[in-house]
């Protein structure tokens, strides 16, 4: 009999079988899909933001639901040990931006190709194409039902991922699992998402990107997320780092609003007197071809739009009242949002098996001995930049050492 069956060949999957075999454990590895890392492959845009290179205390502030249940996964497992884990299966990696942690290829298909190649070193069972229908506990021991037959095991890591990107196998009966031994799954909502703007000129401007501005979410009239860094326009609304960070921060779909500070680095009055500079040099022109040294070319349509102000205005008729509007309206640029886009264009779920039923110190379940829980199946979810990926690294390998330590008692 298999000591250890570790369901899903995602992240947390592939390290919990990892641990558990290096541990000495006989484990097998069940993945659906005909490969491992589906998911895994497209995070990043093919390049896989492996990690990032911070503390753990900053591991903790970047996780937006249930941080504190993550306390000992975190220093059981951080992001340097991470590090140290890739580079020591053979996996070369860079550091970018924001502590941002890459493969040196730039190749998520590498991060798949040497964990795999792990596995297999570490002699783990790996069964493709071998779909879960249920899960049984009798006499001690787990029954696991697949499309290859049964499979028997002591210990259960269920690492089945949540409901983003379905396309990539993230079906979520993960979640059926669990509650048929009992556990309450707390809603699945999309997280790190793009959101849904329905205005002419929001979307008109698809496709424009915009660096170093501050974006503001607000829910009901209270702000909810405001940061500085990039974000881009679609033909549906809006995306980019700063919108799908916004987005793992709304609790329902009414009353939400961004705000967009285009000049984050100026207050009105050092914006207003920028803007009074450029208008003396362009006194004699149209006020259409005045902002050109303020903002890009496809902005400046928007902008005059919402002001009000006639676009064939000469500049110096432009009044003072006026030109404060402008500079509100570069500070404050701000419109409605519809909601959120689906789990097709999700990065992450927010939601998942209850952080109450789970021993946060071990991972296994409060409500039945020797089942495990690690990743995205998990109600715990984290902002962009590797956080994610810790989150499933932390869990499995908890999980695993969890299971190490327990059957040596």
């Amino acid at each position: 009999m298999t000591e250890v069956v570790v369901i899903g060949g995602g992240p947390a999957g592939m390290l919990a079988a990892i641990f558990s075999a290096r541990a000495g454990h006989r484990t097998v590895l069940l993945e659906k899909n005909e490969k491992l890392g589906k998911k895994l492959y497209i995070t990043g845009k093919g390049r896989c933001n492996v990690t990032n290179e911070t503390d753990t205390e900053s591991l903790i502030g970047q996780t937006v639901s249930n941080p504190k249940f993550m306390y000992s996964a975190y220093y059981t497992f951080d992001s340097w040990q991470a590090i140290s884990f890739f580079e020591s299966i053979g996996l070369p990696l860079k550091v970018e931006r924001g502590h941002r942690v890459f493969p040196a290829s730039d190749k998520s298909s590498d991060v798949i190709a040497a964990l795999y190649s792990e596995l297999k070193r570490q002699s783990v069972d790996v069964r493709l194409g071998c779909q879960v229908n249920g899960i049984k506990k009798t006499d001690g021991s787990f029954i696991v039902d697949t499309s290859k037959g049964e499979v028997a095991g002591t210990y259960v890591v269920l690492a089945t991922g949540g409901l983003s990107y379905p396309s990539t196998g993230s079906t979520g009966e993960g979640y059926d699992f669990a509650k048929s031994f009992g556990h309450t799954v707390v809603q699945p909502v999309p997280a790190l998402v793009p959101l849904n703007v329905d205005l002419p000129w929001v979307q008109g401007l698809q496709g424009l990107s915009l660096k170093n501005v501050r974006f503001t979410l607000f829910e009901g009239g209270k702000a909810v997320y405001s940061d500085i860094g990039e974000m881009l326009f679609t033909h549906f609304g809006i995306t980019g780092p700063l919108v799908l960070s916004a987005s793992s921060f709304i609790k329902g779909s009414k009353g939400l609003r961004g705000e967009i500070d285009l000049k984050p680095g100026l207050d009105k009055d050092k914006l207003d007197k920028r803007l009074l500079r450029d208008f003396e040099k362009n006194a004699n022109k149209h006020f259409k071809n005045s902002l050109d040294a303020l903002l890009p070319n496809r902005l400046i349509d928007a902008v005059i739009t919402l002001s009000g102000i006639d676009s064939e205005k000469l500049v110096h008729q432009i009044t003072k009242e006026e030109r404060l509007k402008i500079v509100d309206l570069l500070k404050h640029l701000t419109f409605s949002i519809s909601g959120k886009r689906s789990f097709k264009e999700a990065v992450i779920t927010r939601g998942g098996i209850n952080t109450k039923e789970i021993n946060p110190n071990t991972m296994e379940s409060k409500l039945v001995d020797n089942l495990y829980f690690a990743g995205e199946v998990i109600d715990v979810d984290a902002l962009t930049g590797g956080f994610n990926l810790q989150v499933a690294y932390s869990t499995a390998v908890l999980a695993a050492i969890s299971i190490d330590e327990k059957g040596l008692k």
